[in-house]
């Protein structure tokens, strides 16, 4: 699905417009909702801005990509979020969605990237995977092998065992898209591509739910499992477990950014352009997440673990988030 970026009235103006088609939203706080990956960069940002006085500090609330979608596309008003936090782009689905329920103007902004982690604890073998290697892992429609040595004998003797994000997670969305689909075989995709993405319910891969912190808990626990989240959990625990190669290819901020990591990802949150100028604070808050002190090379996000868009990406970013932009199908 792609999505065209247009102007869109200026903030005298928008305010205007949300009156005439929304009632005013009785409400002094603003409601975050969304992405487990996002959660952490949002409520640090959050926090800071609550902190400046002005305004009441955000609610944030984890509810994974697919169920913050699902809050945020119920329509405009007290009772329906402001913001959906997302490790993926809208699908086509939930687009409209939104506009079936009156949800119609949307400001995409993607504020950053990240990576993919395939990690294990400390203890356990450091592996190099590549795409096909985790999709014979895996998939339902692939061998099902019980140990990792029966992929390729190079592997460890191990149990093939891997917590893996619930289905309304977008970080399942873009494991599925950027491995499970690249590395799948033809014989398989020429039959039905969507079989492809179908996860194994044999015990090898587990749900573990939108905790990513609770994840790294249970990589401790088990060092022969392995665990599926995004670069900021890895790299804030990096004295407790590690992450495997892919196709060659170590996770960090350099082969994020550059998209030489196979399983990079931009990062992104939703705003109701009908809530602007009626929440108190919508508008100033998508400056303070857009702001150069925040997502920049030395932003206080870096310290969370958010790799950074390009410079130019993100002076594009910042002079669209100062003006406004609305998504359009």
């Amino acid at each position: 699905m792609s999505f065209s970026i247009s102007r869109i009235l200026t903030p005298a103006c928008v305010l205007a417009a949300a009156m005439q088609v929304t009632p005013a939203v009785a409400r002094d706080q603003l409601q975050v909702v969304g992405s487990s990956t996002v959660y952490p960069f949002s409520a640090i940002v959050a926090e800071r801005f609550g902190n400046r006085g002005k305004f009441k500090t955000p609610v944030i609330e984890s509810t994974g990509t697919g169920g913050g979608m699902k809050l945020f596309c119920q329509g405009v008003g007290a009772n329906t979020p402001d913001v959906s936090n997302a490790s993926r782009a809208m699908k086509s689905s939930e687009w409209d969605t939104c506009q079936k329920n009156g949800v119609k103007d949307i400001i995409e902004v993607a504020f950053g990237n990240d990576g993919i982690a395939f990690a294990n604890d400390r203890k356990g073998p450091r592996l190099n995977l590549t795409r096909k290697q985790l999709w014979m892992a895996l998939a339902e429609k692939g061998p099902k092998p019980q140990k990792w040595s029966e992929i390729d004998a190079s592997l460890p003797d191990a149990k093939i065992t891997v917590l893996v994000p619930p289905p309304t997670s977008g970080t399942r969305d873009a494991w599925n898209s950027l491995v499970m689909k690249k590395g799948c075989p033809d014989s398989v995709k020429k039959v039905d591509k969507k079989a492809c993405k179908i996860l194994r319910e044999d015990g090898a891969a587990v749900e573990a739910g939108e905790n990513d912190a609770l994840i790294v808990q249970k990589l401790e626990a088990d060092p022969s499992a392995f665990g599926i989240f995004g670069f900021s959990y890895l790299d804030n625990n990096r004295d407790r477990i590690q992450a495997a190669t892919i196709e060659g290819v170590e996770i960090n901020i350099d082969s994020i950014q550059d998209y030489s990591y196979p399983i990079s990802r931009p990062l992104f949150f939703y705003v109701k352009k009908a809530h602007i100028g009626i929440v108190p604070g919508l508008q100033e808050f998508l400056a303070e997440f857009t702001a150069e002190d925040a997502i920049g090379d030395d932003g206080y996000l870096m310290d969370a673990g958010l790799v950074p868009l390009s410079e130019v990406k993100r002076v594009s970013l910042q002079k669209e988030a100062g003006g406004l932009t609305v998504m359009s199908k």
